[in-house]
């Protein structure tokens, strides 16, 4: 079951409602997420942008400029991601 349904579900049975105006994490808060918490600074993340080109089935790069850095972050599922300085 998705996080929304559990959230909206729980909230529902405590009484309440639910929230409908939630605010909707972008991708570069998403790939800023994932360089932090490889323990790289990225604060104020700018823009993120798809790297199609360096990009594999199953395994997309990310180009994200910080306030603080650049780095290219390659997404692989069930593995930590390569981030490298950009």
């Amino acid at each position: 079951m998705s996080r929304r349904i559990l959230c909206v579900l729980f909230a529902l049975a405590c009484g309440g409602a639910p929230l409908t105006a939630q605010a909707q994490e972008t991708p570069k808060d998403i790939i800023a997420a994932h360089v932090r918490l490889q323990g790289y600074k990225c604060d104020a993340p700018k823009s993120a942008r798809r790297d199609a080109a360096a990009s594999r089935p199953g395994e997309a790069v990310w180009i994200i400029a910080c306030e603080n850095g650049s780095y290219k972050v390659r997404l692989i599922p069930n593995m930590a991601d390569v981030i490298e300085p950009f």
